[in-house]
């Protein structure tokens, strides 16, 4: 079966870094495009950082020049150095793997929380 295993999320003070990993199994990893996201209590969930198959990679605008996604296709890994960490950056972050256009070929992992005291 396909499982998405995250790690490093916790408690940061502002200012502060995290590194969040997400392991792939049971899939053919480097024909997905892998992406961060995440979610705050009474907020819809949000793309945050998206790495193609090809390593092309996009950011929402409130985490540019802090957040950086990289992919690990030999240890089908993808990651997520946050940086200049702020509270509103505090939210369950949730690793995604999919092939583009595909219904079928898309999942998530269990979410991990991220939070961050002002």
């Amino acid at each position: 079966q396909v499982q998405l295993v995250e790690s490093g999320g916790g408690l940061v003070q502002a200012g502060g870094s995290l590194r969040l990993s997400c392991a792939a199994s049971g899939i053919r990893f480097s024909i997905y495009a892998m992406a961060w996201y995440r979610q705050a209590p009474g907020k819809q969930r949000e793309l945050v950082a998206l790495i193609s198959s090809g390593s092309s990679t996009n950011y929402a605008d409130s985490v540019k020049g802090r957040f950086t996604i990289s992919r690990d296709n030999a240890k089908n890994t993808v990651y997520l150095q946050m940086n200049s960490l702020n509270p509103e950056d505090t939210a369950v972050y949730y690793c995604n793997a999919r092939v583009v256009l595909s219904t079928t070929m898309n999942y998530w992992g269990q979410g991990t929380q991220v939070t961050v005291s002002s």
